[in-house]
């Protein structure tokens, strides 16, 4: 497989879509998901031009950012325990995965600056997916406000694994709104700014939907 050329496939996709739709491709980070390659493929994904790594576990997450040493942004993109915080914090770039109280007293305790994150919303409402119910976000992030260390810079989702285009742009529409509603807030602790959103079987409709990270594993770095 090679990585770069599926690199250059997917950014001609997004500079088509935004092409269509009238964005900024800039405006779209690329993460690669190497939960499942090697250490090795993993540096040749930021050696062929990936500046975002996603990482869902801590232990690879550790093993991977020890070993690599090239320039990249760290990302944990998976379900964050609580008494694993204290591993990645002061690591990582961006988490997506926040959604629950603890993790935020984890990082607010744990973390030496001011870390950004996302809340992981549960639009589908499936039960195998983790993240707040949609009607909890904007009481969450109320809570968050006297946090120094939790910066609330977009809301994260996982859509259902089908092919209904109409079922995934509806649970990416609907994040899209709830994000303009808290945005609109105009909260210093919660700039809302970012959609995480969008993976390899979805992400040109999660973009058509205003997705501003999306999170490629086997299309980008194999599985």
């Amino acid at each position: 497989m090679d990585v770069q050329a599926n690199l250059v496939h997917i950014q001609n996709d997004i500079q088509d879509i935004c092409n269509t739709i009238g964005r900024d491709p800039n405006e779209i980070s690329i993460i690669a998901v190497t939960k499942y390659v090697t250490i090795e493929r993993t540096k040749e994904a930021i050696q062929s031009g990936v500046t975002n790594i996603g990482e869902n576990r801590t232990e690879q997450f550790i093993e991977k950012k020890e070993a690599i040493h090239e320039e990249a942004n760290w990302h944990f993109i998976g379900t964050l325990q609580s008494r694993k915080v204290r591993d990645i914090v002061n690591d990582v770039d961006m988490i997506h995965s926040l959604d629950r109280k603890s993790i935020a007293n984890q990082i607010e305790n744990r973390a030496s600056k001011p870390v950004d994150c996302f809340i992981q919303v549960n639009i589908s409402g499936e039960d195998s997916k983790h993240g707040l119910h949609p009607s909890e976000v904007e009481a969450f992030i109320e809570e968050l406000r006297t946090y120094e260390k939790v910066r609330i810079v977009g809301l994260m989702t996982m859509a259902p694994h089908v092919d209904d285009e109409d079922v995934l742009r509806g649970t990416f529409k609907e994040l899209a709104d709830l994000r303009d509603g808290m945005q609109a807030k105009n909260e210093p602790h919660a700039p809302c700014k970012y959609l995480s959103m969008g993976m390899s079987n979805d992400y040109k409709i999660a973009i058509e939907e205003g997705a501003t990270h999306i999170r490629i594993g086997s299309k980008l770095v194999g599985s």
